[in-house]
């Protein structure tokens, strides 16, 4: 379950992390700030983002000092943050392909030279003088193209830990050091052991260069979403002032400023309509297909799109207010939180890097005591290559590329998750429980039967009703006092107006005691009711809520409120329990009309007469009996369940507490909304199993290799260019495997 309560959020831009080690020393040494409450690095996008009352100088002071550095992301506008990240990723990219043409533009010649033309030992003085050059120019290369790379491991180093900077750092500079070695003082090692490594050195550097830079580019896909999201905003909006229009820049749009949106536009900021009529598509926002007819008083949304007619509307909140902007930064969060799944990567990746330099040492030592002639020779390859092909980064690349196209991929099928966790959460849901009101049913109920006693007239009893209930916020009472409203029954105020929880309501009007409500509510003020029994068992078969009506101890009139069906909801709930999901309807009717609904929508488990506390003890029940439990609601009674439940969903017609207490808010108010969010779930988490499970056989697979396991056996000893090669490859592996996410299209019927 995700914190539901409002913190203060920071994020930040890091630079020098290399590999996924580095996640886990830069969240601890955030997460140790007095004040942080929650650290989430996305080691795919670079970022971090932090809650907590701190100050930001404190923050970056923490990242400084283990190395690396945090630039806080503060600019203006969405788009204006945008276009500075595609920019500098723009920038990088080039770089990297400038540093990789550099570099292969050395190794590649050297190691065709020693392929078809020469040999690459050192035997005579021209040999030394010639390699002494060659060796300069490759110093000067690897200075030039992987600076970056030296740079961060000396940090690593200063800062006592290491990161995949201090493998390739080892790894390149051990072939060199070993190459002058051989120049320089050739008479200390055995003749067949002079054989120089510069090609490798270049070689390594390059093609790591190439493989980032790739990974550049793929990342940036990722967040498609999010882009696309950004791009629904206008940039500028026309503002209807003293009686003239003219186009402003969105951010100079203030509340209450009359806005005037043509056909084909985009609405700029969050309204409600004054004046004229038209269609909008909000299929951006909720993935509801089909536009939206509105009409004045209607709410409008940025981002959304004016299909047909022109409208004027009044601003209830711009900038950063926006439902458009909420969605944003939701979804932008979600993207930086990681499942268990990833954190447990981290963990490893944490303690992979030492690991590995071990056992490049074992490596060098066996060849040394054990390896055939020269093994001096046999044991620098075996080292080199164990330390470059045995890089982490693929390991921390798997699971936040998952996430961030997983959750761009539900946002745009109008499903917004909170985090991570409620990612993978969803993905292993087992029972489903499902409030009736508003998410099976429209939650738009209607009087459809009035049954009246003591010889009452319909016009009387509606009007008393209605005064009562004009003073409740339930969706049934909005039904009673929209009925006598359409015919002018008249509204009187009503004193000592009581709610009592899960029965009804009670109150006085002109001295009499009025009561509304279910049989129980009778049954406690002792009202004979056995009159209405039967037609009330009859109206509740029909899938109607019958609720009787008492004036001063006395049985009045039966009144029969009916929710219709949503048209789709019999659909949805089929393909749920096609993905093995047992469903369970919560309601707070009676056993027949529960059971009627609960027929027609094909489910078998249903609760009737459920109280609020009822829905939370009904979740606890079932997460006792091992059970993952999600929970839809959409209304304010729903909170408890929602927040109780290991995942929450909240349909995003309902109340703004239902959202807040949710980890997950589909804003169709479709419960197809629910199954896509449970398809793009398991899809992720598939995903990012596939991703972890290829890179830990990548890594336990390659280090035997590159150590010379299959050498006593077919003479095979991995060349540390093919280590470097197989390096930049997984991570692209990865990266591409995370991609096909954005092509994955949930499947309607199944």
């Amino acid at each position: 379950m995700s914190s539901k309560s409002k913190v203060k959020t920071q994020s930040f831009m890091i630079e020098g992390a290399s590999c996924a080690s580095c996640v886990s020393k830069i969240e601890k040494a955030l997460a140790s700030v007095e004040g942080v409450t929650g650290v989430e690095m996305n080691f795919a996008q670079r970022t971090v983002t932090i809650d907590g009352d701190v100050n930001s100088h404190s923050l970056i002071h923490s990242v400084t000092d283990i190395g690396y550095n945090a630039t806080p992301m503060n600019s203006g506008s969405e788009q204006d943050a945008l276009a500075e990240k595609a920019q500098a990723d723009e920038a990088h990219y080039n770089n990297l392909m400038r540093n990789m043409v550099i570099a292969l533009g050395l190794g590649i010649p050297l190691m065709l030279y020693g392929l078809f033309i020469g040999d690459m030992s050192v035997n005579t003085s021209n040999q030394r003088i010639g390699w002494a050059i060659v060796g300069l120019v490759t110093l000067s290369v690897m200075i030039g193209t992987g600076k970056h790379f030296y740079i961060g491991a000396w940090q690593s180093f200063k800062h006592h830990s290491a990161n995949m900077d201090t493998l390739i750092a080892l790894g390149t500079g051990t072939a060199w050091a070993y190459s002058m070695l051989v120049i320089l003082v050739p008479n200390l090692l055995p003749e067949m052991a002079r054989h120089v490594y510069f090609e490798a050195s270049a070689m390594i550097i390059g093609l790591i260069n190439l493989g980032l830079a790739f990974e550049v580019k793929a990342r940036g896909r990722t967040s498609e979403a999010i882009k696309r999201l950004i791009g629904l905003q206008p940039n500028t909006a026309r503002v209807v002032r003293n009686g003239e229009e003219e186009d402003v820049d969105i951010a100079q749009v203030q509340l209450n400023d009359i806005v005037r949106v043509r056909p084909g536009e985009k609405i700029p900021v969050d309204g409600e309509l004054t004046d004229g009529q038209s269609t909008v598509d909000e299929s951006m926002l909720t993935g509801e297909p089909m536009p939206i007819s509105k009409t004045v008083g209607d709410k409008v949304v940025a981002g959304s799109i004016n299909k047909t007619g022109s409208m004027l509307f009044s601003a209830t909140h711009v900038g950063k207010d926006t439902t458009l902007s909420h969605i944003i930064n939701m979804v932008k969060k979600a993207q930086n939180s990681k499942p268990s799944i990833g954190r447990l990567a981290d963990v490893i990746s944490g303690y992979f890097v030492p690991i590995v330099m071990i056992l490049a040492v074992i490596t060098g030592l066996a060849w040394l005591n054990f390896g055939p002639q020269p093994a001096i020779a046999y044991a620098i390859t075996a080292m080199t290559t164990v330390l470059i092909i045995a890089c982490p980064c693929a390991l921390g690349l798997a699971t936040p590329m998952s996430v961030m196209v997983g959750i761009g991929k539900a946002a745009e099928a109008g499903v917004l998750i909170r985090n991570g966790e409620a990612l993978q959460s969803a993905s292993k849901i087992t029972t489903m429980l499902l409030d009736k009101t508003g998410t099976i049913t429209q939650g738009q109920p209607e009087v459809t039967d009035i049954s009246t006693f003591e010889q009452r007239q319909e016009s009387c009893v509606m009007a008393l009703v209605a005064s009562l209930e004009s003073q409740s916020e339930h969706p049934l009472a909005q039904a009673i006092v929209g009925y006598a409203k359409q015919r002018d029954y008249p509204l009187n105020a009503v004193t000592k107006f009581d709610a009592i929880t899960g029965k009804g309501v009670t109150g006085y009007l002109n001295g009499e005691h009025l009561l509304f409500g279910n049989e129980a509510l009778m049954h406690q003020f002792g009202i004979d009711v056995s009159v209405a029994v039967e037609q009330a068992g009859t109206l509740a078969n029909d899938a109607k809520t019958p609720m009787y009506f008492a004036v001063d101890q006395k049985l009045s009139a039966l009144i029969a409120v009916s929710d219709p069906i949503k048209s789709d909801s019999l659909a949805a709930i089929k393909r749920l329990q096609n993905k093995g999901i047992h469903l369970v309807m919560l309601t707070g009717d009676n056993e027949a009309t529960a059971k009627a609904v609960a027929k027609r929508v094909g489910i078998d488990d249903y609760i009737a007469q459920v109280m609020p506390q009822d829905k939370v003890e009904e979740v606890i029940k079932r997460q006792k009996h091992g059970e993952v439990v999600g929970m839809t609601g959409d209304g304010i009674n729903d909170a408890p369940a929602l927040a109780q439940a290991d995942v929450g969903f909240a349909i995003g017609t309902g109340t703004d507490v239902a959202i807040e207490s949710a980890d997950v808010t589909l804003m169709r108010g479709s419960l197809h909304g629910l199954a896509d969010a449970l398809a793009i779930s398991q899809a992720t988490i598939t995903n990012i199993k596939q991703n972890l499970v290829g890179a830990f056989m990548y890594n336990v697979a390659g280090i035997p290799i590159a150590a010379g396991v299959l050498f006593p056996f077919f003479g095979i000893l991995l060349n540390p260019v093919v280590a470097g090669a197989a390096m930049a490859l997984s991570s692209l592996t990865v990266v591409s495997n995370a991609n096909r996410l954005r092509f994955f299209k949930v499947n309607k019927s199944a």
